[in-house]
């Protein structure tokens, strides 16, 4: 597992200010990289990438294109998704590990980087777990609760975090929400 100072970092954005402003917040802590295409993404992000910060809506090749096309290559690097985008029900399907909406504060960025290095270390079914977490958290900010009740994708995700709590040892990690 990486830590602070040998993580390296993948920024991904199409907005190259926004990239760079990522870039900058973190290059006193990681190894950072930016890339301003979802093709260029593809060459950058390999086994020594540990983070992607990925923005969801980019031209030509979306966010989510980048994201299916880095689980099918097998590289197990964390990915946030960073974006304006308003998340759906069709993040339930999506193998990141966090969702942030921008805009993204130093400190909120800092630490979602941290928090995706640090899950790294965990067993597949607790990163699994921490990223179903993430996706209920997210979905209960953005939507409203009869949106969530009447949405069978919502309904799954739970059903799965609950599987999931049985195999995990929850005391060793800190989910973001209550099930």
């Amino acid at each position: 597992m990486a830590s602070p100072g040998t993580a390296t970092v993948l920024v991904v954005d199409d907005d190259e200010a926004v990239a760079d402003v990522y870039a900058r917040q973190l290059s006193d802590r990681y190894a950072v990289e930016t890339a301003y295409d979802g093709e260029t993404a593809l060459e950058k992000v390999t086994e020594d990438v540990d983070v992607v910060l990925l923005d969801r809506r980019m031209h030509r090749l979306s966010g989510r294109e980048v994201l299916e096309t880095t689980r099918e290559r097998g590289l197990t690097c964390g990915v946030v998704m960073v974006t304006a985008a308003d998340p759906g029900f069709d993040i339930v399907d999506m193998g990141f590990d966090d969702y942030l909406l921008k805009p993204v504060e130093r400190e909120q960025l800092e630490q979602v980087v941290k928090g995706t290095i640090e899950r790294l270390s965990h067993e597949e079914a607790t990163r699994e777990y921490l990223s179903l977490a993430s996706k209920v958290a997210t979905l209960r900010l953005e939507k409203s609760a009869a949106e969530l009740e009447a949405s069978e994708e919502y309904a799954a995700l739970l059903d799965r975090l609950r599987d999931l709590k049985e195999e995990v040892d929850t005391d060793a990690v800190d989910p973001p929400v209550d099930i």
